[in-house]
C-alpha cells in the first residue's frame, strides 16, 4: 500500500530548497489543506499533500488515518507503517533528503506527524491543533525540531492535549516551539506566518 498525494513543485522552477509534507485531519482529504500552500508563500519549496489510506465511514470523499471513533484506533498501525515507508521513499522521487523535509499535520494529521516523525531524521515537525495518542517507542536523540500551534478555544482537541505533548517532548530534550492562539480548531493567517518562519529556519539549518 502506498499513498496518493497532491504534488506541488516549486513555483520558482528552481531545485527545491526543501520538501513540505502536509497531513490532513479526520474526515478531510488532501485538497482540504491545499489552500495553505499559496498562503505560506514559499516558492522555492516542493509540497506534497497525501490522502490518508482509509475512507471515512460517514463523510463522502473523506479520508482517515485511522478510525477515531473506535477505542482500538483501527488502522493506526498500518497507517504508521505506510506513512513511514512513503516518507523514506520521497528522496528518490523528489531529490530532497529527509533532513530537508518538514512533516506537518492538522488534527489527526498532527498526531500522525508526531507518531511517525519523531522516529525519523526529518528537518522538523509541525503539529497543528493535534495531539499525542500514545507514547512513541524507540525514540533516540537527536530529535527533530518541533513546532506546536494550538487554539485556546479549540473544542475538538482541547488545548490541554497540546500542553501534554509539549511537556512530554520537552522531557525528552526535544528542540521545541510552542504557541497558543486565540482561535478554535483552525489555521489562521498569524499561525501561517509562524509556520513559515519555522520552515525557513529548519530547512536552512539542515542544508548548512
Amino acid at each position: 500500500m502506498s499513498l496518493d498525494a497532491i504534488s506541488i513543485p516549486p513555483a520558482s522552477g528552481q531545485i527545491p530548497a526543501g520538501l513540505i509534507v502536509i497531513l490532513h485531519g479526520w474526515g478531510a482529504n488532501a485538497q482540504d489543506l491545499a489552500s495553505l500552500v499559496p498562503m505560506l508563500n514559499l516558492p522555492n519549496y516542493h509540497f506534497l499533500l497525501p490522502n490518508a489510506p482509509f475512507s471515512h465511514p460517514q463523510v463522502a470523499g473523506g479520508k482517515m488515518w485511522y478510525d477515531l471513533a473506535r477505542e482500538d484506533y483501527k488502522g493506526l498501525t498500518l497507517s504508521q507503517e505506510v506513512l513511514e515507508d512513503w516518507l523514506k521513499s520521497l528522496e528518490s522521487k523528489t531529490g530532497v533528503p529527509l533532513e530537508s523535509t518538514i512533516l506537518s499535520g492538522f488534527s489527526q494529521g498532527g498526531a500522525m506527524t508526531l507518531d511517525v516523525g519523531l522516529t525519523l531524521p526529518l528537518g522538523g515537525l509541525i503539529c497543528m491543533s493535534g495531539y499525542l495518542h500514545r507514547t512513541p517507542q524507540d525514540i533516540e536523540p537527536p530529535l527533530p525540531s518541533v513546532l506546536i500551534v494550538h487554539g485556546r478555544q479549540d473544542t475538538v482537541v482541547p488545548v490541554n492535549a497540546a500542553q501534554r505533548v509539549r511537556d512530554y517532548l520537552l522531557s525528552l530534550g526535544t528542540p521545541m516551539q510552542y504557541r497558543e492562539f486565540d482561535m478554535g480548531h483552525e489555521i489562521r493567517p498569524d499561525v501561517v506566518e509562524v509556520i513559515r518562519e519555522f520552515i525557513l529556519v529548519n530547512t536552512s539549518a539542515a542544508a548548512s
